[in-house]
């Protein structure tokens, strides 16, 4: 199994929890020392697991990720596009540069896995499984998120496309769409102020976020062969926010312009200061 993003947030928890089922990971991604951390702690509970650098948008790396995931562990049978960038940013002031970044993580990124396997389980029939992580505002889009939306929903496009085309291949395709849930990575990116978190969380009918480890359990579902049927679907996770109304995200347009811009300034990284 390979899991695009699986050294930090939900990456890491779809491996951990795979691995404790048995399953043999591969963990990609382009920063080394979050992998190995993840792969030091799947090997101290006793499963076996390997780390990858690469760099999703990188068509030819993702070829040589996958040949050498095999090379490694064996055939792959399952992929878990999770690799994913995102940031708020007013669409008017959004550089080309920080659109493309978005769009190539997530759609190319998604897309170079999944060819890069598919691929591979055609030539070799027995099929397949890929999931990808959307998001909930695929569908409905989403102030504020513009490269996030568009790319999102091009992976559901691309996961119902495929699930028709390659179905004959016994290749399965589905999709997770979770709500915000908490990780160190998103919330720094995503939640411009303590007080906007609450705010999210009022607009859940279920007035909480779903867990990392309920996500990891809903993907364990759809990779396995508790699913055996189910192909080319978007499962949400969202504990009913979508139902309930607009994108979480659009609570931000009551924000006035000027400290709008203060709070998105706020959430882009600074520059590492030197020595």
């Amino acid at each position: 199994m390979l899991v695009t993003g699986g050294g930090t947030g939900l990456g890491a928890a779809m491996a951990e929890r795979m691995a404790g089922l048995g399953a043999a990971i591969t963990v990609c991604g382009r920063r080394r020392a979050p992998l190995e951390s993840t792969v030091a702690r799947l090997r101290a509970a006793g499963a076996r697991a390997e780390a990858i650098s690469c760099d999703v948008r990188d068509a030819g790396r993702v070829e040589a990720t996958v040949e050498e995931a095999e090379r490694r562990q064996g055939p792959l049978h399952v992929l878990v596009n999770n690799a994913a960038g995102n940031f708020l940013a007013q669409s008017e002031a959004l550089e080309p540069r920080g659109f493309d970044a978005v769009v190539s993580i997530n759609l190319y990124g998604s897309f170079h896995c999944t060819q890069a396997c598919g691929r591979r389980w055609i030539a070799r029939g027995g099929g397949g499984t890929v999931l990808s992580i959307a998001t909930t505002y695929a569908d409905t889009g989403a102030a504020f998120l513009l490269p996030s939306a568009a790319s999102k929903a091009a992976i559901v496009a691309m996961t119902r496309s495929l699930a028709v085309e390659w179905g004959r291949h016994g290749i399965r395709l589905n999709a997770i769409a979770p709500g915000p849930i908490p990780t160190p990575g998103a919330w720094q990116r995503l939640v411009p102020d303590p007080g906007f978190e609450e705010q999210l969380r009022r607009h859940v009918p279920l007035q909480r976020f779903a867990t990392r480890a309920e996500l990891a359990d809903l993907a364990v579902y759809l990779v396995s062969d508790l699913s055996a049927a189910m192909t080319g679907q978007l499962i949400e996770l969202d504990g009913g926010a979508r139902l309930a109304g607009h994108g979480a995200f659009n609570a931000l347009l009551e924000v006035p312009e000027d400290e709008l811009r203060r709070q998105f300034a706020a959430l882009r990284p600074r520059p590492a200061r030197p020595g």
